[in-house]
């Protein structure tokens, strides 16, 4: 947004204080080039602060004129040249490219009088002439997300929290079995047992539960301030390609080539506070070398899905970690079928590494889509998954364990299973991992993919032309779930029939990091991406920042039905497609 900031002005808006009347507008002066114009009357009995030289903006032309007079101010207990009567600000500014329809001025200083001192800031709205108001292009006028034409379809959009809590739980599961967690498990209660406190032995649990848990408070607190932000993190280029860094570390650390930990200096502040508390936050952080890896993993898959989600995940993994103290507490003679410490946990660990660096290589593969820099098509994908899930079935095999063996058996089958995609085979089990078939070195793609445009625009004029309604659908390169509908249920040959013959298909990325073409200004805000403006048409209209998300509307902008999220169903998503379709016609005849 483009402000420009007054800091020598102050005017008081509330009757109970000084007012200053304003009258404002712009001049155009030759394209680009204006010159604004603040005009104020000040109350009897107000002045407002001059400018010191200092504050004079560096690049554009500012000014203050007025009624300025020299009083011997009692505020400062000297001089000052003040304002009464009336002042004037002028700016001359010059703005590069698209001309927005008005820009936001702040103004800011102070106000006196014989008894007050008040510091207040205001903005004002100056309408540009020849500026371009592009609203219209984001905000859809027939939008009543509370009457569509059918009450048929459902938001889902809340049905992700419970699976990403069952994620953390299986998380905080395998993190158990880390060298870091599961030597504690019978140490730790054998030492409640032996004081006679079993009691201690459950809190401390439920202590370890709750330092999860109050970790994703923060999120609460920055997301309700930007309902974009998740979405915007888990799909930016650099943060994709820090995790990508960050998994391959943790990798190497699996593998014994160093050790990650947390700072001395936290690890000890924690352990000198004492109490069963703090003893469980310093199991946490001990134990960070092993389950941030982990813990890592789940946080950075559920970014996008927003802070309930990311809330549910930490519950899950604290649960998973702080259960089996709570448990062995209750019932200490479970303590003797625990297996002892050995070379088997060291196993697990190098397993782990395995498996950190194949997700690590999707991060890098999200990067590359979202920056379209054509590093890591899918060819390229498969071959490293085969070589990393090849590789591990080797190691496995080799183990003594018959446990370890019989893993490498299905890791050996797995890499089978992902060899088939050279083949033609879409692997629905791996739906939305590998980049898409479109991305490819050989452009190949289910013959029953639905075709869609990328341009809204250009979806509204050919369903005028043809009558017929519009299927919104808002994805993103990086959507694993965006993915899996498009394989696994748009390519169902009922479901592409409709969609191919019956629709307008028009696919808006909202993580789509190419430059718009032209400037989009949406309350005086200018829109730099194509995912910028996608993004924030979606939110605006349907409100929802959430992908995959699918929205039926007529050629004239109106909702058919209830939009609908992710839906693995065929039937229900056929369903919803089939009721959209009744109602538009039923309207259309």
């Amino acid at each position: 947004m483009k402000k420009l900031l007054f800091i020598s002005i102050l005017f008081i808006t509330s009757n109970s204080f000084a007012q200053l009347q304003w009258n404002v507008r712009a001049i155009q002066k030759t394209a680009g080039c204006y010159t604004l114009l603040l005009n104020a009357t000040i109350d009897k009995g107000w002045y407002v602060y001059a400018a010191d030289a200092a504050v004079v903006c560096m690049q554009d032309s500012f000014a203050i004129a007025g009624d300025s007079v020299i009083i011997q101010d009692k505020i400062f207990k000297e001089k000052k040249k003040v304002f009464v009567h009336y002042l004037q600000a002028t700016r001359t500014m010059t703005i590069k490219g698209s001309i927005p329809s008005s820009v936001a001025v702040t103004l800011k200083g102070f106000a006196a009088n014989d008894s007050s001192f008040i510091p207040i800031e205001e903005t004002k709205q100056i309408s540009l002439p020849g500026g371009i108001n592009n609203d219209s292009q984001i905000k859809l006028a027939n939008i009543d997300l509370s009457k569509p034409l059918a009450d048929c379809g459902e938001q889902r959009t809340s049905k992700n929290v419970f699976s990403i809590f069952l994620l953390g739980l299986a998380g905080g599961l395998i993190s158990l079995l880390t060298p870091c967690v599961f030597p504690m498990i019978p140490l730790t209660v054998s030492y409640f047992m032996k004081q006679q406190k079993r009691s201690h032995g459950i809190y401390y649990g439920a202590s370890i539960f709750s330092v999860y848990l109050l970790a994703s408070v923060p999120f609460h607190i920055v997301g309700s301030l930007n309902p974009q932000m998740f979405n915007s993190i888990a799909t930016n280029v650099w943060v994709n390609l820090a995790f990508f860094v960050i998994f391959v570390l943790f990798a190497l650390s699996f593998f014994g080539l160093f050790e990650i930990a947390l700072p001395n200096r936290m690890t000890n502040a924690s352990s000198s506070k004492g109490g069963i508390f703090f003893m469980a936050l310093t199991l946490v952080i001990v134990s960070f070398s092993c389950t941030g890896p982990v813990l890592g993993s789940l946080l950075a898959g559920s970014a996008n899905a927003g802070a309930w989600a990311l809330t549910a995940g930490m519950a899950g993994f604290g649960l998973a970690l702080g259960l089996p103290f709570g448990l062995f507490a209750i019932f200490p003679q479970w303590l003797k079928k625990v297996p002892k410490s050995g070379s088997w946990l060291d196993t697990v660990k190098k397993m782990l590494a395995f498996i950190e660096l194949a997700f690590a290589f999707k991060f890098l593969s999200n990067a590359d889509l979202v920056g379209h820099w054509g590093i890591l098509k899918r060819e390229s994908f498969i071959v490293v998954w085969l070589i990393l899930t090849f590789a591990l079935s080797i190691y496995l095999l080799f183990r003594e364990q018959l446990a370890f063996q019989l893993v490498a058996v299905f890791f050996l089958l797995f890499t089978g299973y992902i060899a088939m995609d050279f083949t033609g085979y879409d692997l629905p089990l791996l739906s939305g991992f590998p980049p898409p078939r479109s991305y490819s070195f050989f452009q190949k793609q289910n013959r029953l993919q639905p075709q869609a445009i990328n341009d809204f625009d250009k979806a509204v004029a050919l369903a005028k032309q043809q009558h017929k309604p519009i299927l919104v659908d808002f994805t993103g390169w990086a959507c694993v779930n965006c993915r899996k509908m498009e394989e696994n249920v748009w390519v169902q040959p009922q479901i592409a029939s409709a969609i191919n013959d019956r629709f307008i298909l028009v696919s808006l990325y909202v993580d789509d990091r190419k430059k718009l073409q032209q400037s989009v200004f949406y309350k005086d805000e200018e829109l730099q991406t194509e995912g910028d403006k996608w993004a924030l048409f979606e939110g605006e209209n349907f409100g929802q920042v959430s992908q995959p998300l699918y929205v039926m509307l007529t050629p004239d902008g109106r909702l058919i039905n209830h939009p609908m999220g992710y839906t693995p169903s065929i039937k229900a998503y056929n369903d919803w497609l089939e009721c959209g379709l009744d109602t538009y016609h039923k309207n259309n005849n």
